[in-house]
C-alpha cells in the first residue's frame, strides 16, 4: 500500500484542526446553518428558537452540516499550499486541538445538565 499524496496528508490534517475550532465557534455563537424542528418536520436557515407547543429545536445538524462545508474549504485551500509551507504543520495538532477543545464543548452544553 503506497503512502497517501502531500496533498491529501494536509487537506486530511486541516479539515481535522478546522472543524473542531468551527464546530465550537457554531456552537458557541449559536451559528448553525440551519435549525431543525422534529416535532413538526421543518427546517429553517440559522438559528431559530424553538416554538411554543411545537418541541424542541435541534441545532446540532446545523452546526455539523456549517463546520463540515467551512472544513472542507480551508482544507482545500491547504492543500493548494506548496508542499514546503504545508509541510510546517506540525501533525500533532490534529490531536491536540481537539482534546484541549473537549473541556470547553462539556462547558458550553453544560445548560443540558443543568449545572
Amino acid at each position: 500500500m503506497s503512502e497517501a499524496s502531500p496533498r491529501l496528508r494536509t487537506f486530511a490534517l486541516v479539515f481535522g484542526i478546522a472543524f473542531a475550532l468551527l464546530y465550537l465557534i457554531c456552537d458557541m455563537g449559536r451559528l448553525p446553518l440551519f435549525t431543525y424542528h422534529p416535532g413538526t418536520d421543518r427546517i429553517d436557515f440559522g438559528w431559530v428558537p424553538a416554538r411554543r407547543d411545537e418541541g424542541p429545536a435541534m441545532y446540532w445538524y446545523g452546526w455539523i452540516a456549517a463546520s463540515l462545508i467551512g472544513a472542507t474549504a480551508l482544507g482545500v485551500l491547504a492543500a493548494l499550499l506548496p508542499d514546503r509551507v504545508a509541510g510546517k504543520i506540525p501533525l500533532s495538532l490534529c490531536w491536540i486541538v481537539p482534546v484541549l477543545l473537549t473541556p470547553v464543548i462539556i462547558y458550553s452544553l453544560g445548560f443540558y445538565w443543568r449545572w
